[in-house]
């Protein structure tokens, strides 16, 4: 593989990070409603969650979702269930009180940062679309011979964009200003957050 080459597929993939799916919209309702801190535990959850779709694109994960379609079937319908909970959770809550992002207020404290990094980590893989978007590029651009430790780079860098990208995203939206904005129209908001993820949700589930 050229160093052109390494450098293509790191921009295809920011490229693709940056587009706004389940995981941005998470991530910014999360930066917004609890701070700073959660949101940098999710980035790093949807970074982990990036390595390891990419790590089984190249183990051929994609290739046996083609061989056996009733597989990526399955995988999409767990993976929409999940998105939808987090849908219905988000319109359930929209009414409740702005939580402080450091205070517990009624009950309801920010997520720690394990969580978050869990909860980012199982929004990431309940979207086997990434898998399929992997497999193509690397079927596509990385040579069968490509050395261990340069899979081993390319599959570094996709982390470090992916985390990288949502700690930018959640420091821009866990700003007071952000927050604050937030707050005002938390109800609404948190509505329009829900429906967008029901959703991406369903047209994981349908497509």
């Amino acid at each position: 593989m050229t160093f052109a080459v390494f450098i293509g597929i790191a921009l295809i993939h920011l490229v693709a990070a940056i587009s706004p799916g389940p995981s941005f919209v998470v991530s910014v309702r999360t930066a917004a409603a609890e701070g700073l801190k959660p949101a940098i535990g999710l980035a790093l959850g949807f970074g982990l969650g990036a390595f390891i779709l990419a790590l089984l694109a190249l183990l051929g994960l994609a290739v046996l979702f083609e061989v056996a379609p009733t597989l990526m079937v399955v995988f999409k319908i767990v993976g929409a269930a999940f998105l939808g909970y987090i849908a219905w959770k988000t319109w359930r809550h929209a009414r409740h009180p702005l939580p402080a992002a450091h205070d517990e207020i009624a009950g309801a404290p920010p997520r720690s940062l394990i969580s978050a990094t869990r909860l980012g980590l199982m929004t990431q893989l309940a979207n086997p679309k990434p898998i399929l978007f992997f497999g193509a590029v690397f079927v596509g651009l990385v040579p069968p011979d490509t050395p261990a430790p340069v899979l081993a780079a390319l599959l570094f860098v996709i982390f470090m964009q992916e985390t990288l990208w949502y700690v930018l995203v959640a420091r821009i939206f866990s700003l007071a200003r952000a927050r604050a904005a937030y707050g005002r129209f938390k109800a609404h908001v948190d509505r329009v957050f829900g429906g967008l993820i029901a959703a991406l949700a369903a047209k994981i589930a349908l497509t």
